[in-house]
């Protein structure tokens, strides 16, 4: 096993672990959970999912390599760059789509199986290269920053389309837990 086909079989497992990554906070409702998965269907939140995916992934392919015993270098950085720029990819191909109205689940997923397609495919480039000069430690505390702002940004989203969810027509978490508490106390 090489790692080009390791990579190319990866691109279908990040899109099925996808699947997993967007139910994730409807199966298990908590507040560790609002900073990795999405809590609404808005296009900021699916990001989450892109973001979590890969991280999760590299997480089992790092063993994967290891097992197969393939000489891989820049490892986190790798999963550092993949996490983040999978983010501006699937915005970029997504975004005429979005500007035209069109919101099809089918177009949805082929814009996330090519993201993976690119994503794997920088992954690739990287790991083949010699050793990048950038600390692990580093790649470490932008991938927490990562979640740092998608936490954030949970609780507090921006008054925009990007993190408007259309169809319960709601920002953020704060408008769920805000209904949810006020539907429990209509009830009692």
């Amino acid at each position: 096993m090489t790692l080009a086909i390791i990579k190319k079989i990866s691109v279908f497992f990040l899109f099925c672990l996808s699947f997993l990554v967007h139910f994730m906070y409807s199966i298990f409702p908590n507040d560790f959970f609002i900073v990795f998965f999405p809590v609404n269907e808005s296009i900021w939140e699916h990001m989450k999912i892109i973001y979590t995916t890969i991280l999760i992934y590299g997480g089992l392919e790092y063993f994967i390599i290891r097992y197969f015993k393939i000489p891989i270098h820049n490892y986190l950085f790798s999963l550092f760059v993949t996490s983040f720029i999978g983010i501006p990819i699937y915005l970029i191909l997504f975004s005429p789509f979005f500007t035209r109205g069109f919101h099809n689940l089918s177009i949805h997923l082929i814009i996330l199986f090519v993201t993976y397609m690119i994503c794997s495919y920088i992954s690739y480039f990287i790991l083949t290269k010699k050793n990048i000069l950038y600390h692990d430690w580093i790649c470490i505390f932008f991938i927490i920053v990562g979640y740092i702002i998608f936490g954030y940004l949970t609780y507090h989203p921006l008054k925009n389309d990007l993190f408007f969810d259309s169809k319960a027509e709601k920002y953020g978490i704060h408008d769920y837990i805000i209904m949810n508490e006020k539907r429990e106390h209509f009830v009692l």
